[in-house]
């Protein structure tokens, strides 16, 4: 029996493998994106039936983590004592069945990775990428001053937390001033060294990529293929919560595109092994202000050309030159998916609405939200399919946004459904007129 094992190879196909453990962020052949490749041939040595028996008793006895419970299938190499877990992943898969009547769905599912460390999704790739570097370091195969990384507020929040477990330097870009207070607040508390610039998530994403290039910082963000291993566990757990069955839709807010790779990462390798039978349809929910490859699928483009991303209430996918669009767009490919966008009003509107039937939802997931309803309206998802929305993050990040779509202060956004606080007199009769009345 071979054990598994993984390498970085091409994602484009030149020749040549990389270890894990190596700094190296694309192609030095082509230029090209990077990905993890496994040693199928190993994972075979256990049937799909066999997977599945497995993962089932690791979720069974509660193990630490959702991510390292198909260490397998992620980093096989990594020595346990090198992991660094927050108990990241196992997260509920949420029945919207209030919500699912009133939008006309049969079946709608809330897969709600805000309920994670630091209230993302973005902690199921760092798990990874930290536990790399931990142990890429232990042995001498690497050296840096500091793991680093662009963000628009989740990214940065993840990294600095897991770095401050692992004991390692942590530096993040930000755009200065478009990040809610919560996002900025995290990376401040957990010692990272934050970096305000003038500029959008793409001004930071190419000064960090520059840094990386001259060996000063190990780049963190999605043009890393360690963080696509941890976040394809998504796709993995989805299914694993069906019962090893596979929704017919995933719709999942996109920026940087990386979580649509690793949904198709995630799900393709469980069809490959037998773990699953077939594949899901995949939407790709973008805010309209920021939305490079709605326009891409718009226009049947090969390609996903960068755009000048606006300001946007879902301000962790205001990203316009995306670093995972090929990956994202072989995905697309691959699961028969489609690009939806979201207005303004119709992601905080969206927000509001799930809001009411008891979810508590951020601006991301309002994308994907909005985004399902349209193709609901449109008869692109049907009344008997069965649809998990990826809720990315916690909504309680975003409470200055929910406050102001209440007192609708929000710009372009006229919120039918605010529920402002009633003034009333501190008196008993003055508060019974109220209720009465």
């Amino acid at each position: 029996m071979t054990s598994p094992s993984a390498r970085f190879r091409c994602f484009r196909g030149c020749a040549g493998t990389f270890p894990l453990t190596q700094a190296i962020y694309r192609c030095p052949t082509c230029d090209g994106l990077l990905e993890v490749a496994h040693d199928m041939d190993a994972l075979r040595d256990k049937s799909g039936p066999e997977w599945r028996a497995l993962f089932d008793a690791r979720w069974s006895a509660s193990a630490r983590s959702g991510v390292w419970s198909k260490k397998e299938w992620v980093a096989p190499e990594i020595p346990d004592d090198a992991i660094v877990t927050t108990g990241e992943g196992m997260t509920p898969l949420y029945p919207a069945r209030r919500l699912a009547s009133e939008l006309g769905f049969g079946e709608l599912l809330v897969k709600q990775c805000g309920t994670t460390h630091t209230g993302s999704f973005k902690d199921l790739g760092m798990t990874v990428l930290v536990s790399v570097v931990k142990h890429a370091q232990s042995v001498g195969a690497l050296a840096v001053r500091a793991i680093a990384c662009a963000s628009t507020g989740d990214t940065s929040a993840a990294l600095a937390a897991y770095g401050a477990a692992a004991g390692l330097p942590v530096v993040v870009l930000l755009p200065r001033g478009m990040v809610s207070v919560a996002q900025l607040v995290q990376p401040l508390a957990h010692g990272a060294k934050v970096l305000a610039l003038e500029t959008d998530f793409d001004g930071c994403m190419a000064i960090v990529r520059e840094l990386a290039a001259r060996g000063l910082v190990y780049l963190a963000n999605s043009m890393n293929p360690l963080r696509i291993e941890g976040q394809k566990t998504v796709a993995l757990e989805i299914a694993q919560q069906l019962g090893w069955e596979v929704p017919d839709w995933v719709v999942i807010p996109s920026g940087n595109l990386g979580n649509s790779a690793a949904l198709y990462a995630g799900f393709s390798m469980a069809k490959e092994l037998g773990v699953v039978s077939r594949l899901p349809r995949l939407c790709v929910a973008q805010a309209a202000n920021a939305n490079p490859m709605y326009r891409a699928f718009v226009a049947k483009a090969d390609e996903v050309a960068p755009v000048a991303a606006k300001p946007t209430l879902a301000s962790a996918i205001r990203i316009g030159n995306p670093v995972s669009a090929p990956r994202a767009m072989a995905a697309l490919r691959a699961m028969n998916g489609v690009v939806e966008e979201a207005t303004e009003s119709e992601l905080a509107d969206a927000c509001a609405r799930a809001d009411r039937t008891g979810l508590y939802a951020c601006p991301h997931t309002g994308v994907a939200l909005a985004c399902a309803r349209k193709l609901r309206e449109r008869g692109v998802i049907t009344k008997d399919e069965r649809v998990v929305v990826v809720s990315t993050a916690s909504a309680l990040k975003f409470t200055e946004l929910k406050l102001g779509y209440h007192e609708r202060t929000l710009p372009d956004v006229d919120a039918p459904l605010a529920n402002a606080p009633i003034p009333v007199a501190a008196d008993v009769e003055a508060v019974a007129k109220l209720l009465a009345g």
